[in-house]
């Protein structure tokens, strides 16, 4: 059992067998029992049993445990793939830090590191710090770079899916342009690299891990310094033909309001980030402030900071209510560090949304009705970018000859 096993039973050609699909659905999925396979795969279980036989007798799949049948009698065996069948890479460029994890097949993570960056840093800067930070983290664990089964790249903007360039719009303006096979290829040589941008990524990470389990269609709103999200549609992010899907931050609510980042005027990042509302923060206390800063100051009790992330909220609920009222999403999934203040966000973002989205919260049951949820993760993007190697959801930017 090897990694060159393991890929040929995630190539595309191997989802017609039933071991293929088993492989992709533990890929995906992580551990489940036999049962959960036959229902999730859509195969027989007789016809799982056969192929889980010889899967174990190769040795890439293992009995992980024992797990709840759901009834009375005697718990079902959790099934997993071989730790020892590869590992997958996750990294996050973010504009002010890059992280990477190294997670095996089994959904473990093995490492990892986050380094804060300054301001602009360059691609070449940031594709040397991917280099050591591979190195280092192999050199501590037992598995071998020789099993990498794919690298995921979670960016701080948006990537266009047909040639894996960075577009203009999202955070990173600075980095238009790149081309991430150019630049990422020759540290992955003969490996398959995936990209996309990190609210995508965090979408993924919350389907896989996180608040999302169990839904196959959601929204990510994601409230920070910017305004981003993710769409998810079927169980699959929505990318759009040129990747810029899920950028509610950038909808225009008011073509002569103030000018936004982007080029454009009135989007919704213009009153719903915390990048202007945080200068507001520093000049009432007279120092300099991180966003994280007011946030502990919210949930401590300041009344000014817990003013200011109601604010937030307000605005934000404002756009997402027209989103709402194109989605109609079941459930809303609020991610960034002012998910952090939890319930004082979401109350005034639900209020802001029943207000602005066209089905009110009376005009339906309970069972119909969106559900506000703050993310899992402080930062799931990294995480996500393990997931669109397990997942296959990424557009393929790099692939081996």
């Amino acid at each position: 059992m090897n990694k060159f096993e393991l890929k040929s039973l995630l190539d595309d050609g191997a989802l017609g067998t039933p071991a293929g699909r088993i492989v992709r659905m533990l890929t995906e999925r992580g551990a489940m029992s036999a049962a959960q396979l036959s229902r999730l795969t859509g195969l027989a279980k007789s016809t799982v049993s056969t192929a889980v036989a010889e899967l174990r007798r190769t040795g890439m799949v293992l009995e992980a445990g024992n797990e709840p049948a759901g009834g009375v009698g005697r718990p079902a065996t959790a099934l997993t793939l071989n730790p020892g069948a590869g590992t997958c890479i996750g990294i996050l460029i973010g504009q002010t830090e890059i992280q990477l994890i190294v997670a095996d097949v089994t959904h473990t993570v093995l490492a990892d590191k986050i380094v804060v960056m300054e301001d602009g840093y360059t691609p070449a800067m940031a594709a040397d710090l991917i280099r050591r930070l591979v190195a280092e983290a192999y050199e501590t664990q037992w598995q071998s770079p020789s099993g990498l089964l794919g690298v995921g790249v979670a960016m701080g903007g948006p990537v266009n899916p047909v040639n894996g360039q960075v577009l203009r719009a999202g955070g990173m303006p600075d980095w238009a342009g790149v081309d991430m096979k150019e630049l990422l290829g020759p540290l992955f040589e003969g490996v398959p690299i995936f990209c996309d941008n990190e609210s995508n990524c965090s979408a993924i990470a919350e389907m896989t891990w996180g608040a999302a389990q169990g839904f196959d269609d959601f929204v990510v709103y994601t409230l920070d310094l910017g305004v981003g999200g993710a769409i998810v549609s079927g169980g699959r992010v929505l990318r759009g033909v040129a990747g810029g899907a899920g950028e509610f931050g950038h909808v225009v609510i008011d073509p002569n309001g103030p000018l936004c980042r982007c080029g454009n005027r009135g989007c919704i990042e213009v009153y719903a980030s915390f990048r202007n509302l945080l200068p507001e923060a520093e000049a009432h206390f007279g120092r300099p402030l991180r966003i994280t800063d007011v946030v502990e100051m919210a949930l401590g009790g300041d009344n000014y900071c817990r003013l200011l992330v109601e604010r937030a909220g307000e605005a934000g609920g404002h756009g997402l209510g027209l989103i709402g009222s194109v989605f109609n999403p079941p459930l809303v999934v609020v991610s960034g560090r002012l998910a952090r203040t939890g319930d004082l966000l979401l109350d005034a973002l639900a209020r802001s949304y029943e207000r602005y989205t066209l089905v009110k919260h009376n005009d339906v049951p309970d069972s119909a009705r969106t559900i506000f949820r703050t993310s899992t993760f402080t930062d799931g993007a990294c995480l996500g970018a393990v997931g669109l190697v397990l997942r296959h959801h990424g557009r393929l930017v790099g692939q081996a000859a």
